[in-house]
């Protein structure tokens, strides 16, 4: 886990230091370059990196497994009941139950670093396109 923060750290450094402005083209000065959305992506991963399995392990997904007394336990068996008795594998029981086994991973990451992304791109980048249409 230390690693992985450490790397997206350093990465994080190369991409902002001065060299980056180089990768900008001077037409491209709407800020909705890569260079632009990178604080939203390191945001995005590591805000679900760390607080994606904390909310699964709320909810009763854990590590050791689904949590009695809990959503997640109301959802496996509704999953059974609605399935004909078993729970369905890569249904959403399971795959909510996979994600909160994996804390701090790599997947969360990727998933909090496109949602980044894509809220710079539709929100920053979709005002001043809208700003400068009218």
């Amino acid at each position: 886990m230390w690693q992985q923060s450490q790397l997206l750290f350093l990465v994080c450094l190369v991409l902002s230091s001065g060299s980056a402005d180089r990768l900008r083209d001077d037409e491209e000065e709407d800020g909705c370059t890569l260079i632009d959305a990178l604080p939203y992506v390191v945001v995005g991963g590591a805000a679900l990196m760390y607080a994606g399995p904390a909310v699964l392990a709320t909810l009763g997904f854990q590590a050791t497994g689904i949590a009695a007394n809990s959503v997640g336990s109301w959802l496996m068996s509704w999953s059974a009941i609605s399935s004909g008795g078993g729970v369905p594998a890569g249904g959403v029981v399971a795959t909510l139950q996979s994600l909160g086994a994996q804390v701090g991973s790599v997947a969360w990451g990727s998933i909090g670093s496109k949602l980044g992304y894509a809220t710079h791109q539709n929100f920053i980048c979709g005002k001043k396109q809208k700003s400068k249409k009218q």
